[in-house]
């Protein structure tokens, strides 16, 4: 009788140490594919700020190589993350939303995507351009390419991770955890909350960068109530039989 109540514990652990296997792989092999492209991948991050970066020791470019590839590799590798998660999860799920693997992976990664891309298009650009605003006439900014990799990289993973939102809000309310009128009665500290974590995630301490990602969050959070009605609305209520 004990090794029966052993025994799912440990089929627990063997699962997860089976997913973490495979998003290993697939992290391994897209660090492979992105270092081979890695010159590539920080002339891309640098092409919204036109001045030259430089290297303050031999190594550095080395390791920025090196650091852009592990980063590129996770956003390869983010459906499959996801997948992987999701899998692990989904045995204590209902067989009818076991269906929603295929939605669910894209969406994830349709909204990391549009994370990131609205940091690359708007936040980098622009925050560059409003904190080089401090310096004036008096303050000539040049960056490593270190300095300059590692807060392009920060930021848009940060913004990739924070455009989640929605789904784990869909998610939570789906399974029961959160309510709309949950999440409407507690919007202040909703909002509180979402400027601390943007106050965290950004790697500059400026007020333009942690507004620039708590609006969209705070607008991502409104949206996620809306949606999250929907959602409860077509479970069916207690004491109501299932088609």
């Amino acid at each position: 009788m004990q090794d029966d109540k052993k025994m799912p514990f440990t089929q627990h652990l063997e699962e997860l140490r089976r997913r973490l296997i495979n998003i290993a792989i697939g992290l391994g092999i897209g660090f492979i594919v992105s270092y081979y492209r890695a010159e590539e991948i920080v002339t891309f991050l640098k092409r919204p700020y036109p001045k030259k970066l430089i290297a303050l020791s031999p190594i550095e470019t080395f390791m920025v190589y090196l650091k852009v590839s592990l980063f590129a590799a996770v956003v390869l590798a983010f459906p499959l993350i996801i997948h992987q998660i999701w899998k692990f999860v989904s045995p204590g799920l209902l067989p009818k939303e076991k269906k929603y693997t295929l939605p669910l992976v894209v969406l994830a990664t349709a909204l990391f995507l549009v994370g990131a891309s609205f940091c690359y298009l708007l936040i980098i650009p622009y925050g560059i351009k409003f904190l080089e605003r401090y310096g004036g006439d008096i303050v000539e900014t040049t960056y490593s390419v270190r300095q300059y990799v590692a807060f392009c990289t920060t930021l848009l993973f940060a913004f990739g991770i924070v455009f989640e939102l929605p789904l784990v809000i869909l998610f939570l309310a789906r399974i029961g955890l959160v309510t709309p009128e949950m999440l409407a009665r507690n919007r202040q500290y909703a909002v509180l909350i979402i400027f601390i974590i943007a106050a965290i995630l950004t790697p500059t301490p400026d007020v333009f960068t942690q507004c620039a990602m708590a609006l969209p969050v705070l607008g991502l959070y409104e949206i996620s109530i809306l949606a999250a009605r929907l959602v409860v609305k077509k479970q069916p209520q207690p004491g109501t039989s299932l088609p």
